[in-house]
């Protein structure tokens, strides 16, 4: 499917975006049929501001085109994991792109990786993961709920991404990830309720060569004790981070010029008053509202056991000496 590497044209059955605004933009199926709430087979139409689309029309349109509506026209776009996370069908609160390209970054993420993802939730993250551990790497995702599990393993399969992602329900934390995992992956991340009961699992599930872990919270409380099991199990350059985005708007604004001549003569009731004079400048205008806070982003790395040995000797020796 589309996701999946990029195409001239829609074939029958791909996700399509449709951008009509920046702030109105939509993922619809390219399929001339659809099954409404009766379990009946209609004409699928998705209805827009600017009217009705006929979603078999986008087959063998091309990627990038203008498609006309009922009341207008908007655009067909080839789906990305930037625009999916704008238009998926949100199943949990998700996380966004200055999050998600913060998070691919610091996990050091490449294709070939070996990457395990706790909790799957909505797929926002899971399909950037997969875009980046693609074609050699592998994404091991776990959810509790086993709905949302089997819902996201349709959505990869559908989107044509099923061979590079494995879904699986458990409860991680409880469980652990399974023993066909221990010493596999290469990163591990984790947005649970408890990511600390977790962290214990992922040291094993991570490679003897090393690894790195982030985890995503929402509340201090859970970094503080996330912060403090890394630590008592031997993660090294542990730190925590907020990603705040701030867009600004770059305009001509006009700005008075400050005339210092009246330093110059002394200070006289009947000195002439002169319009002020401004000057012309492009400049940067910041927001007029902050956007707020969103997650804390734990991160920290796992060093290959023979070091991890080195420091435990070393721990031990300091000990003593004390």
């Amino acid at each position: 499917m589309s996701f999946n590497g990029y195409k001239e044209t829609v074939r029958d059955g791909d996700t399509v975006v449709l951008y009509l605004t920046i702030s109105q933009i939509y993922s619809i199926k390219a399929q001339s049929k659809a099954i409404n709430k009766k379990n009946l087979e209609v004409e699928n139409v998705f209805q827009t501001p600017y009217g009705a689309l006929k979603c078999g029309e986008l087959i063998g349109k091309t990627f990038g085109s203008k498609i006309s509506l009922s009341k207008g026209w908007g655009y067909i776009l080839q789906p990305t994991p930037e625009l999916w996370t704008i238009t998926l069908p949100h199943r949990t609160q998700i996380i966004y792109t200055p999050d998600i390209s913060m998070i691919i970054m610091q996990l050091e993420l490449r294709p070939g990786s070996v990457l395990i993802e706790s909790g799957t939730g909505s797929g926002s993250l899971s399909h950037a993961f997969i875009r980046a551990v693609k074609p050699h790497g592998h994404l091991y995702t776990f959810d509790f709920h086993e709905v949302r599990s089997k819902t996201a393993r349709e959505e990869f399969d559908d989107h044509g991404l099923g061979q590079y992602v494995t879904v699986d329900h458990r409860d991680v934390c409880a469980t652990g990830f399974g023993d066909n995992l221990i010493g596999k992956a290469d990163a591990v991340f984790l947005d649970l309720p408890h990511p600390w009961l977790a962290v214990p699992h992922a040291t094993h599930s991570l490679k003897q060569t090393g690894g790195r872990i982030c985890s995503f919270s929402p509340c201090i409380e859970q970094v503080q004790k996330t912060c403090s099991e890394l630590s008592k199990l031997g993660f090294q350059e542990i730190e925590t981070m907020e990603v705040l985005q701030t867009q600004y708007n770059v305009q001509t604004r006009q700005i008075p010029v400050l005339d210092l001549d009246f330093l110059k003569t002394a200070k006289s009731d009947a000195t002439e008053k002169k319009e002020k004079e401004v000057h012309k400048t492009l400049t940067a205008i910041p927001p007029a509202q902050q956007p707020g806070h969103t997650g804390y982003l734990t991160f920290a790395t796992l060093y290959p056991s023979w070091t991890r040995k080195c420091l435990d000797n070393q721990h031990i020796y300091e000990n003593t000496l004390e």
